[in-house]
């Protein structure tokens, strides 16, 4: 072992070692890593963090064609959080135009939660099989043709049909969106990138919310906002359409390989039941942050407007303020985790936005909302800007579409009641207004859920994996990794890990664990 180097416990296996492991890690500075000496050897060592680096520095970093992926990723995010938003913040105006309860509609909401995850099997798995690029521009089209169809449905059952069908097809946009985005960042500028990917999500509700409260509060105005949302969703897969496939697609087309679907299906087999365990501990990760996410913002327009009795463009205006903090936090909260660690970053966000709670509920102006809004979701979203990277290094790399997809769109079905349940006990409970009416309890509801799912976050965050610098540049399509011998597959990136270096070239073979 080369001199100066801190020797480590190695890797813990099974869930209770890993699980005691990363709690003990979590309150050491350093991080565990793995690394490979001259001789082919690997051993674990105890590794200082980056320093943190001028975000100017780090955008520098990123080439030409590293920042148009990035931004096509970006954007097509951002349209798919727009088309989901466009529902959630007119919940009032289709409870009119349907003459249905506000739970009724958030029925909808329901639906396009649970069926995102076939659908983010069915394209992430499209996408790490074919290439990123035609499976997403087909994705977004048939999303933005979705939209339209919502706008000429007649009827509450039609609604609920398309919107059925339109989680289908929106649950396949955030894998391959966050895979092409990210799989060429730099490895020190992952962290920022992924905070500001993230807030794509922050970014559609903002863009959809400025959309609402410029069309006005009248019920029949609902429909622009959907066309709008049409518009950019086909847009985004229009202008995928023009760059070309990911990196690692065309060097495996240019080397001659051919991956047969016996060989895509055989390493997808291999890697399940090698990964079983991780999978499962993302899904549940998940789980906590979506409804992290949608109990915190999917009823708040309807909680100013109901509970606090503000008018429709106080209540958008709030919103969109609101979510300025989101993007603010979730950039400024990824940035750090490549400092801090991913996993402190989470826990540290997911505990303060429980202090914040009471501060969020209480003001009764559009001025305190407005403010309260703005720090809670810089703390909520901040914790998701560290998301996309996160479950980026944790996935195998050759399934960086299927398994960051996936995980997101299963805990996305388990959350899918969030905006129901909190609908549903809001308008079974009555505090007094600031007028002194007896109106739905939304604020304490929407309060004590966000408490309780911000500690789940923080406890399971805490005894879990990190893998924050792990290297997956390299790795080759699904199923170009299969070797002649299965029982000796590996990936690429293990291939590379295990390569001989020079012992004074060790920093640049860490292998973050």
């Amino acid at each position: 072992m080369a001199v100066g180097i801190e020797p480590a416990e190695p890797i813990a296996r099974g869930i209770i070692a890993t699980a005691k492991q990363a709690w003990g890690d979590l309150f050491r500075w350093k991080q565990r890593v793995v690394v490979t000496n001259e001789l082919g050897e690997s051993y674990t060592v105890w590794q200082s963090p980056e320093r943190l680096r001028n975000p100017i520095s780090l955008f520098m970093l990123l080439s030409g064609r590293d920042w148009i992926y990035f931004l096509v990723g970006l954007f097509a995010w951002t349209a798919d959080a727009f088309d989901f938003h466009a529902l959630a913040i007119q919940t009032v105006k289709l409870s009119n135009y349907y003459e249905r309860t506000k739970t009724d509609i958030s029925t909808a909401i329901t639906l396009t939660l649970l069926l995102r995850s076939v659908g983010a099997a069915t394209f992430g798995l499209l996408g790490d099989r074919f290439g990123r690029k035609w499976p997403m521009v087909a994705n977004l089209i048939l999303l933005g043709l979705l939209q339209i169809a919502t706008i000429y449905s007649a009827t509450f059952e039609q609604f609920l049909a398309v919107r059925s069908l339109f989680g289908l097809f929106m649950g396949g946009v955030y894998g391959n969106a966050v895979a092409m985005a990210l799989e060429n960042c730099p490895t020190e500028a992952r962290g920022l990138m992924s905070g500001i990917l993230q807030q794509g999500y922050a970014l559609g509700y903002v863009l959809a919310a400025c959309a609402n409260l410029g069309v006005g509060g009248a019920t029949e105005t609902w429909k622009t906002v959907f066309w709008i949302a049409a518009g950019l969703s086909i847009a985004a897969g229009l202008l995928r359409s023009f760059f070309p496939e990911s990196k690692q697609f065309r060097e495996a087309k240019l080397a001659g390989h051919h991956i047969s679907a016996g060989d895509f299906w055989t390493e997808t087999k291999l890697m399940l039941r090698k990964e079983w365990r991780m999978c499962l501990y993302c899904v549940i990760l998940m789980t906590w942050f979506n409804y992290y996410a949608h109990t915190s913002q999917d009823s708040y327009t309807t909680f100013m407007l109901e509970s606090k009795e503000l008018p429709n463009d106080a209540a958008t205006r709030a919103s969109i303020l609101m979510n300025t903090g989101a993007c603010v936090g979730g950039t400024i909260i990824g940035y750090l985790s490549q400092f801090i660690g991913r996993r402190r970053a989470i826990v540290g966000a997911a505990l303060i936005s429980c202090f914040l709670v009471p501060a969020w509920i209480l003001p009764t102006t559009e001025r305190g909302l407005s403010a309260s809004g703005f720090m809670i979701q810089f703390f909520v979203q901040g914790a998701w800007g560290v998301v996309p990277i996160h479950l980026n290094e944790l996935s195998p790399p050759a399934y960086r579409s299927t398994f960051p997809g996936l995980a997101y769109q299963l805990g996305n079905m388990v959350s899918s009641p969030a905006a129901q349940i909190v609908n549903a006990i809001a308008e079974s409970h009555f505090v007094t207004s600031s007028s002194g009416k007896l109106v739905d309890g939304y604020g304490p509801t929407m309060g004590i859920a966000l408490a309780i799912v911000a500690v789940g976050i923080a406890v399971t965050a805490s005894l879990g994996p990190e893998k924050r610098g792990r290297s997956f540049e390299h790795a080759g399509p699904a199923g170009a990794n299969i070797h002649q011998d299965i029982e000796k597959a590996v990936d690429v990136a293990s291939i590379a890990d295990s390569k001989i270096q020079p012992a004074t070239e060790l920093e640049s073979r860490e292998r973050a664990v």
